[in-house]
């Protein structure tokens, strides 16, 4: 149960505020955003927020998507899985309708928000999150926005980076608005979308290993014609008794093996053990056909290695070397290395490679961070960033235990590092003539990428 539902701005600015019970006290949008900006937890400065907490009395729950806060509240105990699926299926929702996702879009269109809102929820109870059943309830059109306007990393961009073959309408497009002339484009998009976790010890072995992976559509084709999807024909499930030496010996021959995966409501599953094809009616909006999950190990994109040295009584000098190890064919965009250092670090000077183009190093002096953000980088390529530290005391520890681990940030289009792969995408035709455009992408951005020192 429900009590309040808002959007904040990440400067805190309240872009949609609906108050469904009356429950809870108004100021809660400026209590809660203060709480998250200045969280802290026992001997940290600075922390992150959990997805989950209570003041006062007050339970709030928020999740982060394209650089917005999405917040329920309520005065109950509900189960904190449940909001947080619906505030997350909430701004699905509402992407579905607006296209794009952004603060420009919210503010054009907060008729046709609010009229979500109040067919999502009433009176603090869900009622529907489907995009199909909701159209019938829906009567304001949505209001365009620019999206070259758009943030680098938001939804909309995220396919449009390195690569024009990759066409970002899927997610610019709502599931409601008329094309120009009453044409409508017949195309489906198919993205699948991995998010890697990767932890390399000090000798750069790697220790941990995982992807998360989804496979999304969204569809824009007329009469929801039945949709075949056919995905590795040596996919398997599990390890269904394989060694992990097994496994190893065989990854280069076009075998992927997934720990587990779960499937859309739509999907039917009658040929999937036999040629490993999904069969579906796709429904309206973007949703996604199957979720799944890779703890075997596989080959990191990025290779981090980080030193840290005494250069002095008050001085140490840090080289830390990125290696992509993917085609040179492929493009990494907005990287972005983090390295905490000593807390008594009061200055850092950096030298960056001859002819480095696209590459700026900071140090955050509150959090005594080194920050170095490369704006892309090419397969194959090495980079290195020396910095040289200064400190306010002898340093009468091991300078290595207080410094790192160091962690990376990034996203690569066209690239993924599990091995899957849709085969061929077939639509059901209606006629001869009917030949839809069909977009297959793919993309991997980390999720937890750490180097230990």
């Amino acid at each position: 149960m429900i009590s309040q539902f808002f959007v904040l701005s990440q400067r805190g600015d309240n872009i949609v505020f609906r108050d469904y019970r009356g429950e809870v006290q108004k100021g809660s949008t400026e209590t809660f955003f203060r709480k998250v900006k200045f969280w802290k937890e026992d001997g940290q400065e600075e922390a992150q927020a959990p997805p989950v907490f209570n003041v006062d009395g007050v339970n709030y729950f928020h999740v982060k998507v394209a650089g917005l806060l999405f917040v329920a509240t309520t005065r109950v105990n509900v189960s904190p899985s449940l909001v947080l699926e619906l505030l997350q299926r909430i701004a699905r929702v509402i992407k579905d309708y607006l296209g794009v996702l952004s603060e420009d879009s919210l503010r054009k269109n907060f008729v046709l928000v609010y009229e979500l809102l109040d067919e999502v929820i009433d009176f603090g109870y869900v009622q529907t999150t489907s995009t199909e059943v909701l159209k019938s309830y829906i009567f304001n059109e949505p209001i365009a926005v620019d999206t070259a306007r758009l943030p680098p990393l938001g939804p909309a961009a995220i396919f449009m980076q390195g690569n024009k073959r990759m066409p970002g309408t899927a997610v610019t497009k709502s599931v409601i608005a008329n094309e120009p002339a009453g044409r409508k484009r017949e195309e489906i998009f198919v993205d699948i979308i991995e998010k890697i976790s990767v932890t390399f010890s000090s000798s750069g072995y790697i220790l941990t290993s995982e992807i998360d992976g989804t496979i999304q559509m969204k569809s824009y084709l007329s009469g929801n014609p039945e949709i075949r999807v056919a995905l590795n024909e040596e996919l398997s499930i599990g390890r269904g008794g394989r060694s992990l030496y097994d496994y190893r010996s065989s990854s280069g021959s076009g075998v992927v093996i997934l720990d587990d995966c779960n499937f859309h409501e739509s999907v039917r599953l009658d040929s999937f053990d036999m040629d490993r094809t999904l069969t579906l009616v796709p429904p309206d909006g973007e949703f996604p056909v199957m979720n799944y999950r890779m703890t075997q190990e596989f080959r990191p994109p990025f290779r981090v290695t980080a030193l840290i040295e005494e250069a002095g009584n008050l001085k140490a000098e840090v080289i830390i070397k990125v290696r992509a190890e993917f085609s040179s064919s492929i493009t990494a965009n907005t990287v972005v290395v983090q390295m905490p250092l000593p807390k008594y670090t009061t200055r850092a000077t950096f030298e960056l490679e001859p002819g480095a183009v696209g590459q700026t190093a900071d140090f955050k002096e509150v959090s005594k961070k080194l920050e170095w953000s490369l704006k892309k980088i090419v397969g194959g390529s090495e980079n290195t960033l020396r910095a040289k530290l200064t400190f306010s005391q002898e340093s009468h520890g091991n300078i290595t235990k207080e410094s790192g681990p160091v962690s990376m940030t990034f996203t690569i289009p066209m690239y993924n590092a599990s091995g899957l792969q849709v085969k061929y995408l077939q639509i059901a035709k209606k006629s001869s003539s009917y030949n839809p455009y069909r977009w297959v992408r793919y993309v991997t951005q980390a999720n937890s990428y750490v180097a230990r020192m």
